[in-house]
């Protein structure tokens, strides 16, 4: 990408300080309605990092056949779940879209094709985390979808694509789980914070030296990391927008976790902090 590339992003924002990267661990939906100790790093994440001037999110929970971007001017709340208590489903965010950014975030995707969407809005691996960050709503959000044909290394790649969006103040969010295995779930201990099966808590271990190391191969491969790996992501979607985030990263930019607990037995609310 050359100097002009970088002019071209979106006339609106001006270059800035470099914007961190993040990767939310978003766990229950309930999260968006309940004050809790991960809610709360959320906000403090928030407070850590200058206001942006836009967000691009990666969703666990927008899982598509190619690559998509949400280009509405006034994104809907999508309500992405079922049997939780009405007070959620009431909830609404309604910060603005950008349009703009969505079509320069194509581009700089190019050769990949990616379709300019107008019918999805918000997910709620948007919403309940980006709500406690940035309760005014007043800032724009898109999505991008992630595009389940393709393995870990692809989307690996086409998120090195994207980091010039951070020099324009644009906070990049992966929000997803590590450790998601819904099938798994301890109901007993279902908000006992630090309750892990065996297999969470080594894969867990596993997942959090790699980040901290950078061994960020291991990351990408998990399917060849053992029993553990294979437990705590039985499907990708949860575990991809972390792939999104750590693609981001530079070489002279420290990661830092937060948020890093397991729930429920089989549930992890790990964080990640790029830059």
């Amino acid at each position: 990408m050359n100097l002009n590339d970088l002019q071209n992003i979106s006339d609106n924002f001006h270059a800035t300080q470099k914007m961190p990267a993040l990767f939310l661990g978003h766990g229950s939906p309930m999260n968006a309605i309940e004050e809790n100790q991960f809610v709360r790093g959320f906000r403090k994440a928030a407070s850590e990092i200058p206001k942006p001037n836009a967000i691009l999110c990666i969703s666990a929970h927008w899982y598509t056949a190619g690559t998509k971007v949400t280009a509405m001017d006034l994104p809907q709340t999508i309500h992405d779940f079922r049997g939780f208590p009405q007070a959620l489903f009431d909830v609404q965010y309604p910060a603005p879209g950008d349009p703009g950014l969505a079509r320069e975030t194509a581009d700089l995707l190019a050769p990949v094709l990616v379709e300019e969407d107008h019918q999805w809005g918000l997910d709620h691996g948007a919403w309940s985390v980006i709500r406690h960050m940035y309760p005014d709503a007043d800032i724009p959000v898109i999505q991008m979808s992630i595009d389940y044909t393709k393995p870990p290394q692809y989307h690996f790649d086409l998120a090195k694509r994207l980091e010039k969006l951070r020099e324009k103040g644009i906070l990049i969010i992966g929000s997803g789980n590590i450790v998601h295995n819904l099938r798994l779930i301890d109901w007993r201990n279902i908000n006992t914070v630090g309750a892990g099966w065996d297999w969470a808590i080594e894969a867990r271990e596993k997942t959090n030296q790699w980040l901290l190391e950078g061994n960020f191969n291991a990351i990408v491969n998990y399917h060849q990391q053992g029993t553990s790996l294979q437990y705590a992501v039985p499907s990708p979607d949860h575990y991809l927008p972390l792939i999104y985030s750590l693609g981001l990263k530079q070489p002279s930019e420290d990661l830092s976790l937060f948020n890093d607990e397991l729930i429920g037995g089989s549930l992890s609310m790990t964080s990640v902090r790029i830059g």
